[in-house]
């Protein structure tokens, strides 16, 4: 399954899941479904402006995470 969505959180937001005092994110995808995801997948796009970007994410048939991808 493919789920797509944007993210915005600015740098010093990203900092609490970075740091370990939070650990899940809450985005919507695309279609309005909320999705709940691990923070520690987004360290690679983490930048000095924070994670900004489309993503595509892809789940295995029992729902756990197979690939975070950003796409822009």
């Amino acid at each position: 399954m493919e789920l797509f969505f944007r993210l915005s959180v600015g740098f010093n937001d990203f900092l609490k899941y970075y740091q370990g005092d939070a650990t899940m994110v809450e985005v919507k995808d695309i279609e309005g479904r909320v999705l709940w995801i691990n923070a520690r997948h987004f360290r690679p796009y983490v930048t000095r402006d924070g994670i900004q970007g489309l993503f595509r994410m892809e789940l295995d048939k029992q729902g756990e995470l197979q690939l975070l991808q950003k796409l822009e």
